[in-house]
């Protein structure tokens, strides 16, 4: 659903609560009317030297969200996690019932790429993919996010190509549950606004959007340009503290301007950056 649309849906839903009028809403509907809402979630990479270091696992995640930073949402990493096996994502659903915590979605590595060169490797990239989108499922997230690089030094236009194709799969697969699909700008071709934006407008479907990363700018990287290309189709920000909080501010008000509402995922790296983003976050959300 592109930003347009977005606005639409929430002025109708806005009318709807003003006049007291029952309206039946459709199940992507509801989605909607559940996400206008802005909320901030942690990122589990923030945490990743913790938990590498073994100092907490994936199943105390919710409890570490909760009582570490009060939040109210959580997002996973697949390399994270222990054995997916049913009793262990019971464990965890049930642990975060027991905390308040909304599990948001999960960012999956080493599955393969979303720009792969050959049609073998782009099939095998959302076969990859399909078990993240049924965990995601399960667990009540709403979006699996993926890496789109392509080779290095391959031609940006064939990346489109092979990117379009990959995707179109992936997606055939995650309509069937309304999971989301997302790409957060890991480097490549995903760093360039201008070829996400082709791609977004290629496949063009609901379930598809961007998951812009707040990395601070850099000589090759403006991360406020990059923001404000691909807000159109973002379903969730990956937040990370700007060199300054007046940046920050800004970045802010741009998703808000833009109709946005959703998660802040705070991947900002520590305990101390993670408590800085949240101040940061809830005195200008």
């Amino acid at each position: 659903m592109n930003r347009r649309k977005f606005i639409q849906n929430t002025a109708v839903v806005t009318s709807t609560v003003a006049t007291g009028i029952n309206v039946s809403f459709s199940k992507s509907q509801e989605l909607i009317v559940s996400e206008m809402k802005d909320d901030i979630s942690l990122a589990q990479w923030a945490l990743v030297d913790e938990v590498r270091e073994g100092k907490w696992k994936t199943l105390e995640f919710p409890r570490i969200a909760r009582e570490d930073f009060d939040l109210n949402g959580i997002e996973f990493v697949n390399t994270l996690f222990d054995v997916p096996t049913i009793s262990y994502l019971n464990q965890l659903k049930q642990n975060a019932d027991d905390h308040g915590v909304q599990m948001v979605l999960i960012m999956v590595d080493r599955e393969g790429d979303g720009a792969e060169p050959t049609a073998m490797l782009r099939k095998q990239f959302a076969i990859n993919h399909r078990k993240w989108i049924d965990i995601a499922k399960y667990l009540g997230c709403h979006a699996v996010r993926t890496n789109c690089r392509a080779p290095k030094d391959a031609d940006p236009m064939e990346a489109l190509k092979w990117a379009v194709e990959s995707y179109q799969i992936l997606l055939d697969y995650a309509r069937d549950v309304d999971i989301s699909i997302v790409i957060e700008n890991h480097g490549g071709v995903s760093d360039d606004a201008d070829w996400m934006i082709k791609l977004m407008q290629a496949v063009d479907d609901p379930l598809f959007g961007t998951y812009p990363d707040w990395r601070s700018p850099t000589d090759d990287f403006d991360n406020v340009s990059y923001l404000e290309k691909t807000l159109p189709w973002a379903k969730g920000m990956s937040y990370r503290n700007q060199p300054t909080e007046e940046l920050s501010a800004k970045m802010i008000k741009m998703a808000q301007d833009s109709g946005y509402k959703g998660w802040y995922g705070i991947e900002s790296s520590g305990r101390p950056a993670i408590k800085q983003g949240i101040e940061i976050l809830k005195k200008h959300l």
